[in-house]
């Protein structure tokens, strides 16, 4: 120990006594007084702490302390191994359990707010599914507003007061929305302005006129709308990502999905008992008023939850956290900092480029904007069916409650079974299930919707119209196309990347991402935008949308085709490429072995 002190310069005012209480603490790493001599860092941290500290005594003459290298602080004292609950850390629980709760909060908000939104501006009276193409269209400036903004506060914040200054804002507008601005929304909604416009305008003009008549309800969908993309993908993920470690993550990640899909069907559970309640109110009560009032009232508390969560993580977790990290560093556990690795980033130009240069990149960005656009098309109409039948927002909203618990079933089913699908029938039959569903889904759709009188005589026969089987065949197409998106689509998708090499991976994946995400989430809206302004209303544009509907997925099959070729032949090509590297690697060895054989036989002495 003695000479562990002197070969640690930063000790040389400090001294070891029999009592480990005399050894001063270590503010900087929170380290208690016992811990502190265990500690691997406590040479690194010590210097210039304990004031009071008495002074080590000289060597005794003649001696001289033998060096010691780096490392071996830790070598003569081992820190006591860490209590493991469960087979894991301490720590990891800390992180994991707080980190789950937080997800399923944020989650059973994002269900909520889609519900609602969608209830909001569909039903109210003057607007309709017509509106929403318009509105997604609206989603691109706002996140454009929202990066700016965010980039400003990021220079002046902190990350935790930031994560604070992005979601309370939120909680806000919700909670505002539900007890004062719904409320009053005959006072605000400038109704007899827009009805002489429309007359002035004529029909055309009827959906982009809505936006202006409910600015309320396009607000709150807009807000909506960026609660996904702004506390689940940069607030949550970016905390999670920040305190878990790789194996943590390889071990948590997976379970938050399962939670994320528990909180879907929580949700809507909630969503449709609570759009119940106007069967036991008394008459003259707005119904649909008192069930959002509730749920703004649930998302209120969730944020309230959310936040409560991260204070305690920062109060708590980050420090030990990041008191962990550094003892790691410290005591060279951490390794050499890895070079950080640039991510390739493209806009859209020379994503489109790129695309155009690389067949295997153009079939993966003709998936990913095919789903987006399919999805759209079909939803929209799907919605405004749905109106007809469920004209109350209550009851529309209970429908959509007991949608997203089907939805989360299905899902959390279809994602135990993706793994088999795709380790039975291979990466084609798995690739091919979400648009071959989505298409048969929607020619029995759009049947139904273009065709009803053809149907109406057998449908009388079951008890129900064209209208109602059109909501239930339209339900049925947007679970299972979402199910299998998540279960069997996105881990296609990720697969598609693992032949290529690094450099056509990272530029691939950064044009699948733009093209992806702009053209596949705007297109459906554009070309529903262009259609209502030709034909008149979402219903006459229905049949022209049917068929560019069967020349996107048509499109879709041929490109999974195309790519799945290719996907086996680049896979057979590097699977080959390394069975030849090892053979080589292995011939090496041998042949090495056999000149070590051949020396030592030569060195052998002779018997003779």
């Amino acid at each position: 120990m003695r000479a562990l002190l002197h070969s640690c310069p930063a000790a040389s005012g400090y001294r070891i006594t029999r009592s480990t209480a005399q050894a001063p603490a270590c503010p900087r790493l929170r380290l208690t007084k016992p811990q502190l001599l265990r500690s691997p860092v406590w040479c690194q941290s010590a210097a210039g702490d304990g004031p009071g500290a008495s002074k080590q005594p000289e060597p005794e003459p003649g001696h001289t302390p033998a060096p010691v290298p780096a490392g071996a602080g830790a070598a003569a004292l081992p820190a006591e191994p860490e209590k493991l609950v469960f087979g894991l850390p301490a720590l990891t629980w800390q992180k994991a359990i707080p980190l789950g709760l937080m997800f399923f909060c944020i989650l059973f908000n994002y269900t909520t707010l889609r519900n609602t939104k969608d209830v909001l501006v569909v039903t109210a009276p003057g607007a309709g599914a017509e509106v929403i193409p318009f509105l997604k269209t609206l989603d691109l400036p706002m996140a454009i507003l929202f990066t700016m903004t965010y980039t400003a506060l990021a220079n002046r914040l902190t990350s935790d007061m930031l994560f604070y200054a992005c979601l309370l804002p939120f909680i806000a507008f919700f909670g505002v929305f539900g007890f004062f601005v719904y409320p009053n929304k005959e006072v605000l909604h400038p109704t007899e302005f827009c009805n002489q416009l429309d007359i002035t305008l004529g029909p055309r003009f009827h959906a982009p006129l809505a936006l202006l008549r409910t600015w309320t309800y396009s607000a709150f969908y807009l807000v909506a709308e960026m609660w996904g993309s702004i506390v689940v993908s940069l607030l949550f993920w970016g905390l999670a990502n920040s305190v878990m470690t790789v194996d943590e993550a390889a071990t948590f990640y997976p379970l938050f999905g399962m939670g994320a899909n528990l909180s879907l069907i929580v949700a809507g559970g909630v969503t449709e008992r609570l759009s119940k309640l106007r069967a036991s109110l008394p008459p003259g009560v707005d119904g649909w008023g008192v069930a959002l009032q509730g749920l703004m009232g649930l998302v209120v508390l969730n944020g309230i939850i959310i936040s409560i969560l991260h204070w305690g993580m920062q109060k708590w977790v980050v420090p030990k956290v990041q008191a962990q990290r550094a003892a790691l560093a410290a005591a060279g556990k951490g390794g050499m900092p890895k070079a950080k690795k640039h991510k390739a980033k493209m806009n859209m130009m020379e994503s489109f480029k790129f695309l155009a240069s690389s067949p295997y990149i153009r079939d993966m960005a003709t998936m990913v904007v095919s789903f987006g656009v399919a999805l759209q098309l079909v939803e929209v109409t799907w919605k405004a069916k749905l109106k007809t039948a469920y004209p109350d927002p209550a009851d529309y909203s209970a429908f959509m409650g007991k949608f997203s618990e089907t939805t989360g079933i299905v899902t959390l089913t279809m994602m135990l079974l993706g793994r088999f699908v795709i380790k039975k029938f291979g990466w084609g039959v798995a690739a091919l299930a979400t648009p071959t569903v989505i298409l048969a889904t929607a020619i029995v759709f759009l049947a139904l919707v273009m065709s009803k009188n053809l149907f109406a005589a057998p449908l009388a026969a079951m008890g129900t119209t064209p209208l109602m089987a059109a909501v239930v065949v339209g339900s049925l197409q947007n679970v299972f196309s979402r199910a299998s998106k998540y279960s069997l689509f996105d881990p296609c998708k990720e697969m598609a990347y693992i032949p290529l090499d690094d450099e056509i991976k990272g530029k691939g994946k950064a044009a699948v991402d733009v093209v992806g995400n702009l053209v596949g989430k705007s297109g459906g809206a554009v070309l529903q935008q262009a259609a209502i302004f030709t034909f008149g209303s979402l219903a006459a544009s229905t049949p022209y949308l049917g068929i560019g509907l069967a020349i996107i997925i048509i499109n879709w099959i041929r490109a999974v085709l195309s790519l799945e070729k290719q996907f086996y032949a680049l896979k057979d090509h590097k699977e080959a490429v390394l069975a030849k590297q090892q053979e080589e690697a292995d011939a090496a060895a041998g042949s090495n072995d056999l000149s070590e054989s051949g020396g030592a036989a030569a060195l052998k002495p002779n018997p003779a």
